[in-house]
């Protein structure tokens, strides 16, 4: 009688764990991975950040100052670790890792090396998140994310490249910087290889006034 008496008069006021609804992981914290990281919490895309990285005192510090910034997020839980388990139930993992480029060495030089490291990364990652989707963002990426697929074996649809969306934008800025408008109004696209094998195919789309009507559009 007091066991159930005690069951009926105590409330746990802690919910249970649950698991996240749309956690993200980035795998690799260089330059590129914490940009990718931060710009994930100031959009407030995940309920879960998770960061992984080999070199465990890069990361310590890293996420120990995402940690003290969270104050000013919404991002309820950011976690980390070298242990793939990190990464489980992820919904997107962002794959930065790779070898380090010298310099005058091009993209495609990296092949062999990123490829060796992937093919630890995608299976593990893989085997703690069966589920999620892959983006590749590590050079040289056209390649890797061929790669990425194949050691995945995802369908298609669920292994992105980050392409040439980086080369698109700085191309937009430019032209934007060049004729004095905001890149906004500049609408162009960056085709082929993200590496030194570019097309450029541009349709600069700018606002020039409003009247009653509507806008004008200059076609360039």
């Amino acid at each position: 009688i007091t066991a159930i008496l005690k069951d009926q008069l105590i409330v746990n006021l802690l919910k249970e764990e649950q698991s996240p609804q749309n956690k993200i992981t980035v795998v690799g914290v260089g330059a590129v991975g914490m940009a990718c990281a931060i710009s994930i919490l100031m959009k407030d895309l995940a309920d879960e950040l998770a960061l992984f990285d080999v070199m465990e005192d890069d990361l310590k510090a890293e996420v120990m100052n995402l940690q003290h910034c969270s104050l000013f997020l919404r991002t309820a839980k950011i976690i980390s670790g070298k242990d793939y388990r990190v990464t489980a139930n992820s919904k997107l993992v962002i794959i930065t890792a790779g070898a380090c480029q010298q310099e005058g060495e091009s993209h495609l030089n990296l092949v062999q090396h990123s490829v060796n490291i992937f093919k630890f990364i995608i299976p593990n990652v893989v085997k703690y998140s069966p589920n999620c989707k892959l983006l590749i963002v590590s050079n040289p990426v056209d390649t890797l994310t061929y790669v990425a697929w194949k050691l995945s074996g995802f369908p298609k649809n669920r292994v992105i490249g980050s392409g040439c969306n980086l080369d698109s934008a700085r191309f937009r800025y430019l032209v934007g910087e060049r004729l004095g408008l905001h890149p906004l109004s500049c609408h162009g696209w960056v085709l082929g290889e993200h590496g030194n094998s570019i097309a450029l195919q541009t349709r600069c789309v700018f606002t020039v006034c409003y009247i009653t009507s509507g806008s004008f559009t200059l076609y360039v």
